[in-house]
């Protein structure tokens, strides 16, 4: 797991020049690299690649980044881990195809695949999380790859004539002529969504490589060329072959498969050079993760949890239980409120892009607890998605299927009502959402309305999953962008909206949320996080298996919770979905109060021109009141401003 940065100019710039430019950028990501530090550069071409090193596979100096192939042709610089690179290895040893190997690295393997096979075959190839840039030296040509779920992260931007690339967005600004500006339109993405959807960041110019993709740039006579991006994995052409091919078996027969690959994808990622562990919460995911492991291992397995003295956050009474079933060595660490907040001041500087989350605080605390014992952690991250574990997938079924019994012809004229401001036709409406939707009544008829007004599923879903239906409330000027709430295709009719909503998980929160979350919270204390439910073959079987064998009754991940039966007994891990979070709402109301004035003062909100400063302080009345539970949105502005003054993008 390191940091990664590529620098392309175009210009023949001389070699110290083009390190001296690298080598400050590299330094922006120490903490994801701390053991080493190196940089290659070709003044001909004008490139420099930089990588900050955390090592965890070949420990020796044959490990070391930026690595050149055994024929000389390509340079890497690559972040994450390819965990069947010993049998690709073998592979290319038995045709023959393989270089003399120097050391015993994943690095080494993936050039040799890279050399023997091409970039795009050898990437379909590898099982893993990665970013990696690549310079080919006989084309004169730079390629970004991304691992197919997102694991890894990995930004890219012209900067006049010159592109770069980097592991974090803080990076770019310190490369020669990047002048930082905020987009309205991602701000106003991050307003609903509380967090940015890739290719979307928060800087104009400035994108995510989007998963299972691969860019390209030239560098020729006329200087850098445009960006080429291509497709080598698609999660919606996955779920859409594995709708039309649906596994016919039986539930014992999936059962079955879906161990075998759980093991072998466990087993995998245990391979490490340097010490191992896990995260275990005591739910579902995380308890069948480490249950395989210790299936897999002949010591105790190490495992971490955080807990909390408010019983209703916490869970670490039932990981101690599932810990002590399982035979691991366990550390669990009750931390106080106190300890809780005192990390907020660091959370801009930890994510550098806005980021609001709020389980960001205690996944934050379990990296730093794990990190004092070991360098790699395998977390349950991904089953929710996978087989419909949450609770708003069911609540999303109930509302649309509810929500067409209404005419079309109805539900058009209440979203005319919303766009004519005909706030009494929307107070006439409250009693019809409410026995519409029920349970899922949205707080505010006018919401209720603009969600019964759309007429395909992901739209529906967004609205759904939105912090807010109304980013332009808050936010001055600006448009939303296109998501993959408007691109995707498969299915959108809404036939079937548990397969749909887990699609759309897989393709914006699952990526941009819960696994930038964990990648920023381990990084920033040197943790490698290693997710084997997230291995691309088990999404491949999930995307196979039909909803009614993911979920019965309201209950989902059916296939998770009937295999981990097998090792931990039921009474352990049969409860009600916690999640992973920290009372909030209280500690704004409370001992943060002080901390949020400020950040929310009117002046300050005002004089920064991002946001409508009389709605925010409208917002912030009716939290501290009781009014309106107001948490994410309040949150989500207090993490912009945060990052805006200074903690987040220097």
């Amino acid at each position: 797991m390191c940091g990664i940065v590529a620098y392309v100019t175009g210009e023949g710039l001389s070699d110290e020049r083009l390190r001296d430019a690298c080598l400050h950028a590299t330094d922006t990501l120490r903490h994801r690299g701390p053991d080493d530090s190196g940089t290659w550069t070709d003044s001909a071409s004008g490139v420099a690649l930089g990588h900050r090193r955390l090592a965890i596979l070949d420990l020796s100096q044959e490990g070391r980044q930026p690595m050149v192939s055994d024929c000389g042709r390509y340079v890497i610089v690559f972040n994450g881990e390819v965990y069947n690179f010993q049998a690709i290895r073998k592979e290319l040893e038995s045709a023959g195809e393989a270089p003399a190997f120097r050391g015993s690295s994943d690095t080494e393997v993936m050039l040799a695949a890279i050399s023997a096979w091409g970039l795009e075959r050898a990437v379909g190839r590898f099982i893993g999380m990665f970013a990696f840039a690549l310079w080919d030296r006989r084309e004169r040509v730079l390629s970004l790859a991304r691992d197919r779920i997102g694991k890894k992260p990995l930004y890219y931007a012209r900067i006049g004539s010159a592109f770069a690339c980097a592991s974090e967005l803080h990076t770019f600004s310190s490369l020669p002529g990047f002048a930082p500006r905020v987009d309205r339109n991602a701000l106003r993405l991050f307003v609903r969504h509380n967090y940015i959807p890739a290719p979307h960041s928060i800087l104009e110019d400035v994108r995510k490589l989007e998963p299972g993709t691969i860019l390209a740039v030239g560098v020729g006579s006329s200087g850098v060329s445009e960006p080429r991006v291509t497709r080598y994995w698609s999660a919606e052409e996955v779920w859409r072959e594995g709708g039309e091919r649906p596994f016919a078996s039986t539930e014992a027969e999936a059962e079955t498969e879906l161990e075998e690959l759980l093991r072998d994808s466990v087993h995998l990622r245990m391979v490490a050079d340097v010490p191992l562990g896990a995260f275990l919460s005591g739910g579902i995911d995380s308890s069948l993760v480490v249950a395989l492991m210790q299936s897999l291992s002949p010591i105790p397995v190490r495992t971490f949890t955080i807990g909390f003295h408010e019983a209703t956050h916490d869970e670490a009474r039932y990981a101690r239980e599932v810990a002590r079933h399982l035979g691991t060595d366990h550390t669990e660490l009750y931390v106080s409120p106190t300890e809780a907040r005192e990390i907020i001041p660091d959370l801009a500087t930890i994510y550098r892009e806005p980021f609001a989350d709020s389980s960001q605080i205690p996944t934050c605390l379990v990296a730093r607890l794990a990190r004092k014992s070991v360098t790699v952690a395998l977390s349950g991250d991904g089953g929710d998605e996978l087989f419909n574990g949450y609770p708003h997938h069911v609540i999303a079924d109930w509302a649309w299927r509810m929500s067409r019994r209404v005419p079309k012809g109805v539900r058009r004229l209440g979203r005319t009502a919303i766009g004519r401001g005909c706030k009494y036709l929307a107070n006439m409406a409250v009693p019809v959402v409410g026995i519409l939707f029920g349970p899922a009544a949205p707080k505010k008829a006018e919401y209720g309305l603009q969600l019964l007004s759309q007429d395909d599923f992901p739209q529906f879903y967004r609205g759904v999953v939105s912090h807010t239906l109304e980013p332009e409330r808050l936010v001055i000027r600006g448009k939303e962008p296109p998501t993959p709430f408007d691109a995707v295709t498969f299915p959108a009719d809404g036939t079937d909206t548990f397969r749909e909503a887990g699609l759309l998980d897989i393709l914006t929160y699952l990526p941009e949320d819960i696994l930038t979350k964990v990648d920023r919270a381990s990084m920033a204390v040197g943790l490698e996080a290693r997710t084997p439910l997230l291995d691309h073959r088990v999404v491949e079987f999930a995307a196979r298996v039909p909803t009614s064998m993911k979920i019965r009754n309201g209950q989902g991940k059916l296939p998770l919770r009937r295999l981990l039966n097998r090792y931990v007994p039921p009474e352990l891990v049969d409860r009600p979905k916690m999640g992973f979070a920290v009372p909030l709402g209280e500690w704004l109301k409370g001992p943060l109060r002080g901390w949020a004035e400020d950040v929310l003062a009117e002046d300050r909100i005002r004089n920064d021109g991002y946001f409508h400063a009389r709605t925010v302080r409208g917002i912030w009345r009716e939290h501290l009141t009781g009014q309106r539970i107001r948490t994410d949105l309040l949150w989500c502005v207090l993490m912009f401003q945060e990052w805006l003054h200074g903690k987040g993008i220097s």
